[in-house]
C-alpha cells in the first residue's frame, strides 16, 4: 500500500484482507475466529432480519508521524455497545473479547491505516447481529459479532469547510421514548428519506427536531450539534440524541480550554444567537456549519460569513485530531497502542 494515494480516499467501504468474527451460542461466547470472506451465513428467519435486532459501532485507528498506530477511546464504544444491546434484548459482550476483536482487525489489515498526513484513518465497525431463527417477535437465542475495517477519507467531502444544512419537520429519526439514545440501524433507516431529500436540494445533512413537540434541537443527521456562544460550549441534551463519543470528548476539551460547557434542551429559536455551530460524531470529528435553513418558517441563520470555520471550532478540531494523531500529548487517557 505505499504508493496508494490515501488523500483521494471518500468516505465508503474499501476492501481490506481479513475480518474477525466470534458466536454467541448456548448462552455463551465462543472463540475468536479470523476471515477472509466478506459475507455472513445468515439464516433467512434470523431476528436481525425481520426484528432489527442489529446494533453496531464505529471508531477509529489513527497513524502518527511516529508510524505508531493509535485507537481512540475503545473503552468507550465498548460500553455504548452494550448500552444498545440490552435494549433490544441482545447479550452484551465482554470488555475482554470487544478489545481483542478490535485489535486483532486492525493489526490484521495494518497496511490498510492511512499515511500521517493525509487525513485519511482506519475507520473500524464492530456490529452485532441475531443469528437465530425466529418467527414470532422474541429475542434470538444465538448472535454474532464481528468487526471489519476500512480505510476512509472525509465523511463530508467539504471535510472541514463550514456545511450548509436544512431543518426537517417533515420526519423524525426517532419517537422520543424510542431508541435514538441507542446506536441500531433502524434510526439510520429512518434518516435515509430526509437525508436523500436534503442532498438532492444541495445540502449537506438535516437537522432533526424534537418529535414530540418540534421546539427543540435533537440531532444534524448522523451527528450530534453544538454551538457555541458567550464562551460556551451548548449541545443538546434529549433522551432521542445519541451520545456521541466525539462530543463527550469535546466537552472536556472545551472545559480544559476554558469555556463553560452546557447540556440543555436547545430550541429552535436560540440558533440566531450562536456565534458558531458545528455538528461532530467519529466520520466527520468536527463538520463546521455555514449557515441553516428553516424552510417551513422562511428563515436562514448564517454563521463562518467568511467562508472559514470558527475559532473555536478550530481549535477544538484541531486539538483533538492533534491528540488522535499523537501530535500532542494524550492527557485524557484516550489513546490505546496497537502494540
Amino acid at each position: 500500500m505505499e504508493n496508494f494515494d490515501w488523500k483521494s480516499l471518500p468516505f465508503g467501504y474499501y476492501k481490506t484482507d481479513f475480518n474477525v468474527r466470534c458466536n454467541y451460542i448456548n448462552g455463551h461466547w465462543g472463540n475468536i475466529e479470523i476471515t477472509e470472506s466478506e459475507y455472513i451465513n445468515l439464516h433467512m428467519a434470523a431476528t436481525s432480519l425481520h426484528y432489527g435486532q442489529e446494533v453496531f459501532e464505529g471508531l477509529k485507528a489513527y497513524k502518527g508521524k511516529d508510524d505508531k498506530i493509535r485507537i481512540f477511546r475503545w473503552k468507550e464504544n465498548s460500553k455504548r455497545m452494550n448500552n444498545s444491546a440490552a435494549y433490544i434484548k441482545m447479550p452484551a459482550i465482554p470488555e475482554k473479547l470487544f478489545k481483542e476483536a478490535v485489535f486483532k482487525a486492525v493489526r490484521l489489515n495494518e497496511k490498510y491505516v492511512p499515511s500521517y498526513g493525509t487525513g485519511a484513518t482506519l475507520y473500524i465497525r464492530p456490529l452485532l447481529i441475531g443469528t437465530g431463527a425466529e418467527v414470532g417477535v422474541k429475542p434470538s437465542k444465538e448472535y454474532l459479532f464481528m468487526v471489519f475495517v476500512t480505510p476512509v477519507g472525509p465523511y463530508f467531502v467539504e471535510g472541514f469547510k463550514p456545511v450548509d444544512i436544512v431543518i426537517s419537520r417533515e420526519y423524525d429519526r426517532s419517537a422520543p421514548l424510542g431508541t435514538g439514545h441507542v446506536k441500531v440501524g433502524g434510526n439510520y433507516a429512518a434518516s435515509l428519506l430526509s437525508l436523500e431529500k436534503a442532498h438532492h436540494a444541495k445540502f449537506s445533512t438535516t437537522l432533526y427536531l424534537d418529535a414530540k413537540e418540534k421546539k427543540y434541537i435533537d440531532e444534524c443527521g448522523p451527528a450530534n450539534f453544538f454551538g457555541i456562544k458567550n464562551n460556551t460550549y451548548i449541545t443538546p441534551d434529549s433522551r432521542s440524541v445519541l451520545p456521541s463519543i466525539t462530543n463527550m470528548s469535546l466537552m472536556e476539551l472545551a472545559k480544559s480550554m476554558g469555556l463553560k460547557v452546557e447540556k440543555r434542551p436547545v430550541p429552535v429559536e436560540e440558533l440566531a444567537t450562536f456565534d458558531e455551530v458545528g455538528a461532530c460524531g467519529t466520520a466527520a470529528v468536527i463538520s463546521s456549519i455555514k449557515k441553516i435553513v428553516d424552510v417551513e418558517n422562511n428563515k436562514i441563520y448564517e454563521y463562518c460569513k467568511d467562508g472559514n470555520p470558527g475559532p473555536i471550532c478550530t481549535k477544538l478540531y484541531n486539538k483533538l485530531t492533534a491528540i488522535q494523531f499523537g501530535d500532542e500529548p494524550d492527557i485524557f487517557n484516550w489513546i490505546d497502542l496497537l502494540y
